[in-house]
């Protein structure tokens, strides 16, 4: 709770002892009135400012107004009477203020958990001073400056490597699931993460002009474009706030006028009681209540299913989602690689995986893990020898004496070695034994266990489209996009054309039909802001995805997509019933004050009863079944 939230609490808490003890003591007249008003300038003084800032701006006609106008008629009612009622002015205040302070929280504290997520761009660069490294700020590195990028470290620049080889996750980049390798003369980006070897690099663009940079840029310029759900209570203050101050003023004034005129008597007091009245009756106070609280709730339930949304227009509008559309590489796969089938020729593919796994043991590359995860024993270095890794190639050692050859077809053809070409869904790492081929593993980015059933559940919510773009060749992602079920698949993706794409789907949309995004890449961070809902798997996922995203998933469990637009609906639900309800009553008790068939206790229930209803309703969507 931020220090503004905590002013109002304490607000509320201080009024409500107040109040409580104004009802023990035998205040009469002025002096009763006096503390019932320096009770409602506590609780109620920043609305009648902003009430009054939205005249001078020529705002007048919104909920600040309303409340206003209505609260303190109810003031004047309780003096003019001479009942010292005056409870009902500060009651409304009070229960508003409560509401706000509520919807301040929910939204206040899903942002704070999305920040203390976030590292947009690298904080630092290296340079090399003297025989030591100098941490500088990206922004003072000139072109054509010697940087050093150390293992585990985001490469902060655009450059040229002109020292070392190493493996480079370029996965937030491009979305391609496989590291790739590079050596002097490569050009690398900012924001590709070095895996296992120091780089020099020689900067080719400044800090502002790199990759990273330009990718955040364009999420500011796609956020520009991004459609907003409008608030429905200042839409419907700007409509009912001046209909019913024109109904009071007729009723305080017009008809004892006509009254006059028809030579019946004026009556002023009756008609100017039953104006005022009508306005205290007005005041929304369960509808201007309940809406904030019911979204707090939907917001506050999806938070401990570990879905951070980061407003209630976003809760509402994933209610509207009708075509969904899906990065592969971390969101519908996990993104790390495993073996997944065993082609021989002459051996068993245990042997096989035990062959491919000695002789690439001394590697670091997700795919030589992957070969040693497969094969499941403690490798016994021992048996290996001569060890020689060909960055794009492969390995070659001797394995018990045995020389063994693993990696692309371009290493088998350049040690003269014939073999069957494999086409697969993933990488395909060919093995050649004592010089001849022996047979070829396949290794690919495994869909997670969820995902098959999450496209299930969410076109049994309402989703009619499954869409899937990604950076990933066309084999890899066609296949992938069958075994899912996914109605279309775009392959082979930059992400300005994964932009395009979506703003082709949204295009297609029809009425008030919503298109959402998951991924966690930054170079789907610009495709997360275009989207109307952009959701990020937030555990794994890039800085920037999260910054730009709407919805974050902290466990990247595709599941969580349905249960976020599951957690959406019924949080729909609960609003338009609090919506109708308390409207339903609100305009009962109009008519009823202003044919005179009600008094101020017709005020109190509209104004307390039915707002204690609607936020008893409201609490249902603190839950998810």
């Amino acid at each position: 709770m931020n220090r503004k939230q905590k002013k109002i609490l304490v607000r509320i808490i201080i009024t409500i002892i107040l109040a409580a003890v104004l009802q023990f003591i035998p205040a009469a007249g002025l002096p009763r009135l006096i503390a019932y008003v320096i009770i409602y300038a506590l609780i109620g003084y920043d609305i009648v400012i902003k009430a009054a800032r939205g005249i001078v701006n020529g705002r007048v006609m919104d909920e600040n107004f309303l409340m206003t106008i209505a609260t303190l008629g109810a003031l004047f009612l309780g003096a003019w009477s001479g009942s010292g009622d005056y409870t009902e002015a500060v009651a409304v205040m009070l229960f508003y203020q409560i509401g706000e302070l509520f919807q301040s929280c929910a939204v206040g504290r899903s942002r704070r958990n999305i920040s203390a997520l976030m590292d947009i761009r690298p904080d630092y660069a290296n340079i090399e001073e003297d025989g030591h490294l100098t941490r500088v700020d990206p922004d003072e590195v000139a072109v054509g400056t010697v940087i050093v990028v150390q293992p585990g470290e985001k490469v902060p620049i655009d450059g040229i490597v002109t020292g070392g080889t190493s493996g480079l996750n370029t996965a937030a980049l491009t979305g391609e699931s496989l590291p790739r390798s590079v050596s002097v003369g490569d050009e690398i980006y900012s924001g590709s993460i070095n895996i296992n070897s120091v780089l020099r690099v020689r900067t080719t663009r400044l800090f502002g002009e790199s990759t990273a940079s330009r990718i955040l840029d364009l999420v500011e310029n796609a956020s520009s474009n991004k459609s907003r759900t409008e608030n429905f209570i200042s839409r419907f203050a700007a409509v009912y706030t001046p209909a019913v101050c024109i109904a009071a003023l007729l009723l305080a004034v017009g008809i004892p006028c006509i009254r006059l005129i028809a030579g019946t008597g004026a009556d002023w007091k009756l008609w100017i009681y039953r104006g005022l009245s009508f306005l205290v009756v007005s005041c929304p106070c369960a509808f201007v209540v309940s809406i904030p609280l019911s979204f707090f709730a939907g917001l506050g339930c999806a938070g401990r299913e570990g879905i951070l949304i980061k407003g209630s227009n976003y809760l509402e509008a994933l209610s509207k989602v009708t075509c969904m559309v899906f990065d592969k590489t971390g969101t519908l796969t996990k993104g790390v690689f495993e073996v997944t089938d065993v082609h021989t020729v002459d051996m068993s593919a245990d042997k096989l995986i035990e062959y491919a796994a000695l002789c690439e043991c001394a590697s670091t590359h997700p795919i030589s893990r992957s070969l040693q995860q497969a094969y499941g024993r403690d490798i016994d270095r021992s048996r290996v020898t001569d060890i020689e890794e060909t960055s794009g190639y492969g390995v070659t050692a001797g394995v018990d004496g045995i020389a063994v050859a693993v990696g692309s077809g371009r290493l088998m053809d350049r040690l003269g070695i014939s073999y069957e070409e494999k086409r697969g869904a993933g990488t395909v790492c060919y093995v050649a034994v004592d010089g001849r081929y022996a047979g070829c593993i396949e290794i690919a980015d495994v869909i997670k266990f969820s995902s098959v059933q999450a496209i299930k559940e969410l076109r049994a919510a309402g989703v009619r489209k499954t869409v899937m773009l990604t950076g990933d060749v066309k084999d890899t992602a066609d296949a992938a996009g069958a075994a899912l079920g996914i109605d279309e698949i775009y392959s082979g993706l930059l992400p300005g054309r994964k932009v395009e794409i979506v703003e082709a789907l949204l295009a297609g949309l029809q009425g008030r039909e919503k298109l959402a995004f998951a991924g966690d890449g930054i170079n789907d961070a610009p495709v997360l802001a275009r989207a109307d809902i952009g959701i990020a798997m937030g555990a794994l996922g890039s800085d920037a995805a999260i910054e730009a995203a709407d919805v974050v998933l902290m466990d990247d469990d595709p599941m969580q997509i349905v249960k976020a637009k599951k957690i959406s609906a019924r949080c729909i639900g609960i609003v338009y019933q609090n919506i109708i309800f308390s409207l339903a009553v609100k305009f009962a008790c109009l008519i009823l004050v202003a044919a005179g068939a009600a008094d101020m206790w017709a005020a109190i229930f509209a104004d307390v009863g039915v707002m204690v209803l609607a936020v008893l309703n409201a609490i249902r969507a603190l839950k998810y079944r």
